[in-house]
């Protein structure tokens, strides 16, 4: 991001690399979808980006989420839950997000369910996979994927419209690129499943520094924070 430009131009940009990237892969680029990761950024700076046309502004703090929320920072775009979610604090955002990202455990699955029921709703999510196995990340290990699935298809209040993941960082694109190959890999596997309240609609992938080769090797939702906002 150019320290002079708006978040308006920023926001050109990275769709002008998105939709180079999407066609190189053999799609079309509004098959990607932009996600404005808007982390200790303003309800100001969030309603530019809104305006500015991404398609929807994901969070990583629930407190942070409902005070921005109450300023009406995400009206004219969706709302997503993509950092790290607690147990305790889940059921205060079931019905606020119109997607939640980061379900990587049955626990979450239980807790998000149980609340849409009382809230006489569906919420969709997309279930987040630990590619990297790093034990300081949340998320379902590979080979823990299918059973996760399993579960949440037979949970009421739940849909599960993909997959989400942060690989490790690397200096090596290579290293990234491998991750990236593995969690596509995972993705098109699930979606030959059938499952009940389950869709691969999604796999979410790639951030400001990586998210040009998560769309070559074929994530169609990417989250991008610095490359709009600045460094924060």
């Amino acid at each position: 991001m150019n320290s002079n430009s708006s978040i308006a131009e920023n926001v050109k940009m990275v769709r002008d690399a998105i939709s180079e990237a999407a066609i190189k892969s053999g799609r079309n680029p509004g098959d990607v979808k932009l996600v404005a990761a808007a982390k200790t950024k303003p309800a100001e700076m969030v309603r530019e980006a809104v305006a500015a046309g991404v398609d929807a502004v994901g969070e990583n703090r629930v407190q942070e989420m409902i005070e921005k929320h109450a300023h009406a920072a995400y009206t004219g775009a969706p709302l997503h839950f993509i950092g790290h979610l607690q147990s305790n604090k889940a059921g205060r955002i079931v019905g606020l997000c119109d997607l939640i990202e980061s379900v990587g455990s049955k626990a979450l699955v239980d807790l998000i369910g149980k609340k849409a029921v009382s809230l006489e709703i569906v919420q969709n999510v997309l279930i987040e996979v630990n590619i990297g196995r790093e034990p300081q990340k949340s998320g379902v290990l590979p080979e823990q994927l299918e059973e996760i699935l399993d579960y949440t298809s037979q949970t009421k209040g739940i849909n599960v419209l993909g997959l989400m993941a942060v690989p490790p960082i690397n200096e090596e694109n290579e290293r990234n690129c491998n991750y990236f190959d593995a969690i596509f890999q995972l993705y098109v596997d699930m979606s030959k499943k059938k499952y009940d309240n389950v869709s691969m609609c999604f796999l979410s992938m790639g951030m400001s520094d990586s998210y040009i080769d998560a769309i070559l090797a074929g994530s169609n939702m990417v989250r991008i924070g610095s490359a709009i906002f600045g460094k924060r």
